[in-house]
């Protein structure tokens, strides 16, 4: 990087701040805060899903992928991804827009206490906190590693560039913030996409390589195949299962996105701009990390520096700073975003079950826990990712894809089929049994087991069992002791109803929760 490159960056970091103060005037209180009122255009809460939904992982450890295997990156990342939103959009966002327009609730987890018991509620909102925390960390780690590539600065250099300027925005402008900073991260994610692209395709000219010519090169010798490896069709299967649950609202970020529209119409409608931005977009993303082979020689085992050293040679100044400025865009939408929804949960969640005093909050205090409860989130998980590369993590991509796609499951399972008429027999000891266990498999297949099989357990089982464990158990158990009582029909009922009026007036809504909405 040069200084024009320096002058780009600064400048972007200093519009995400100024975003932040102008989205400050828009939050009186948590609602605000936490689910911008209600009041989030479908357009913008679909670009804002989609923002949230990945980071500089996808130019580090996904980028190594590509490398190392192919068009298998999209094939079993982002198009699962995609067709999970497309289904969820009809099963789960509008009736997650519900739990907000019905239940007057700001938190995607506050439901629970009503739908299961206080335990549920507590237990999925601990273990869904340290997942979290887990998996920012990865991100920070991802986006401090490209850092180093291109300044020398140190990974907790890096580390903590990134975590204070979003801790910067999205503290004192909540989701307002999050969203209107995400649609400028799009905007510049877009022209850094497509600069990079060109760069490849002018490069591959220049040494005349065409598009379909490219395939049949010795460094290309299998990357067309979509399925290679460890990811095959079962580690496909169980990725288009948890990206269903995590991308609908599992991992909490998301599910603010549907809340924070005007009705659940609009929650469907923009978790289909978000699905359709997945199913196209990566493709022009990909697309130079599938040919990054013939372009570099990746200098990390893994691959996951191949796009970092690709663009430093490709891009004049100005344009590389204006990529290195989109790894940050993914990177700081994502975490500034997850920040948001943990405070949602703590607040709302956590803190009030904890302390009698927390569930007597007024706006103020309330908003002002929100903020702080967000600056710890982003403080702990700065601290973990300064661990990432240690040998309990391995490395980036172990972490997203081993520890955070293996426990979703066990995590979401519960809160999101809990929305659904069909599972209104599953109760708390189907939710406690299924998370429980899934956490144990988890556990089992990770450490104990795969410490006795030769070469360990394969990723595709590492990240399958746990799901397939608390999926199977929470039917099951629901069948075997049915746990629905009439007051949690009513919720459910209220979640699935179309009609907001005639639902709202025959039901009282059953949440209590703290003063301050």
């Amino acid at each position: 990087m040069n200084s024009l490159d320096w002058v780009v960056l600064i400048a972007y970091f200093g519009v995400m701040v100024a975003i932040g103060v102008w989205s400050h005037k828009r939050v009186d209180n948590v609602s605000d805060f936490f689910t911008a009122g209600g009041k989030m255009p479908w357009w913008l809460s679909g670009i804002s899903h989609h923002m949230s939904g990945y980071s500089a992982v996808m130019f580090t450890g996904y980028a190594g992928i590509a490398y190392t295997y192919g068009v298998t990156s999209f094939v079993t990342w982002s198009f699962p991804i995609a067709l999970g939103i497309a289904i969820g959009a009809r099963l789960f966002a509008p009736r997650i827009n519900r739990l907000r327009s019905k239940l007057h609730v700001a938190s995607p987890l506050e439901y629970l206490k009503n739908r299961y018991n206080l335990g549920t509620q507590q237990a999925l909102a601990w273990s869904g906190m340290l997942l979290k925390i887990v998996d920012v960390a990865a991100k920070w780690a991802a986006i401090a590693t490209l850092l180093s590539v291109f300044t020398g600065v140190s990974l907790n250099q890096g580390i903590l560039i990134t975590g204070v300027i979003t801790a910067v925005y999205c503290t004192i402008g909540g989701l307002w913030a999050d969203a209107l900073t995400e649609l400028g991260q799009f905007i510049i994610q877009l022209l850094a996409g497509i600069s990079m692209f060109v760069a490849v395709v002018l490069e591959l000219g220049d040494k005349h390589i065409g598009f379909f010519d490219a395939w049949s090169r010795p460094e290309l010798q299998g990357h067309g195949k979509p399925l290679v490896g460890e990811y095959g069709a079962v580690f496909l299967l169980a990725f288009l299962f948890i990206k269903l649950f995590e991308y609908n609202g599992g991992m909490l970020n998301q599910a603010q996105r549907y809340m924070a529209t005007s009705s659940g119409r609009e929650a469907k409608r923009s978790a289909y701009l978000s699905a359709a931005l997945w199913l196209v977009w990566p493709v022009v993303l990909f697309f130079p990390m599938w040919m990054s082979p013939l372009l570099v020689q990746a200098q990390k085992p893994d691959g996951s520096d191949s796009y970092g050293l690709m663009t430093e040679q490709l891009l004049p100044h100005g344009l590389l700073g204006l990529v290195i400025v989109g790894f940050f865009s993914h990177t700081m939408a994502m975490c500034s975003s997850d920040a948001n929804a943990i405070a949602a949960v703590f607040t709302r969640d956590v803190a009030p079950a904890l302390s009698s005093k927390a569930r007597q909050w007024g706006p103020r205090t309330g908003l002002v826990a929100a903020r702080l409860t967000t600056v710890i989130f982003l403080a702990l998980s700065m601290a973990v990712a300064t661990q990432v590369n240690s040998p309990t993590f391995k490395d980036i991509i172990t972490v997203v894809i081993k520890w955070v796609a293996g426990l979703m499951g066990p995590i979401a399972i519960p809160m999101m089929l809990g929305l659904l008429r069909q599972f209104r027999r599953s109760g708390p000891t189907a939710a406690l049994t299924s998370w429980g266990m899934g956490l144990l498999a988890f556990w089992l297949v990770n450490y104990p087991i795969s410490w006795n099989v030769e070469g360990g357990v394969p990723l595709q089982y590492q990240v399958s069992i746990p799901l397939a464990v608390s999926l199977v158990l929470y039917i099951l158990i629901g069948y075997i002791k049915p746990e629905d009582t009439p007051e949690r029909d009513a919720i459910i009922a209220r979640i699935n109803s179309d009609d907001d009026g005639a639902a709202a007036a025959a039901v009282p809504t059953p949440i209590s929760s703290p003063a301050g909405d």
